[in-house]
C-alpha cells in the first residue's frame, strides 16, 4: 500500500512514472510463456487491479510488458491473457 500511494499522490504535472510489467510476476498456472516460472504469482484479476491502481493516477507516461515468450505459448493464451489485462487496466 506504501508503494500505491507513493505512486498515485500529486507531485506536479511533470512527475509522470513508466509503468513495466514483467510477465513472469504471474502466476506459474496461468502464465507458463516466461523463462523464469515461479508459483504463487498474481491472479489476472491481481495484475488488472494493481495497473488499474496505477493508470488512474493519470500519471503513467508509457507501458511495457516484458519477459514474455511467445515461443513457449503455442496456443496464444498468454498472449490474450496479457493483452486483456492492459485492455481492462486502461479502460
Amino acid at each position: 500500500m506504501d508503494a500505491v500511494a507513493r505512486l498515485t499522490r500529486d507531485h506536479g504535472p511533470d512527475n509522470g512514472f513508466w509503468l513495466h510489467v514483467d510477465a513472469d510476476v504471474l502466476d506459474d498456472a496461468i502464465m507458463p510463456a516466461v523463462d523464469y516460472r515461479l508459483p504463487d504469482g498474481l491472479s489476472w484479476e491481481e495484475l488488472t487491479t494493481a495497473m488499474r491502481i496505477a493508470t488512474t493516477s493519470h500519471r503513467v507516461v508509457g507501458l511495457e510488458v516484458t519477459i514474455y515468450n511467445p515461443t513457449l505459448d503455442p496456443d496464444g493464451a498468454g498472449a490474450l491473457g496479457l493483452t486483456k489485462v492492459i485492455i481492462d487496466a486502461l479502460a
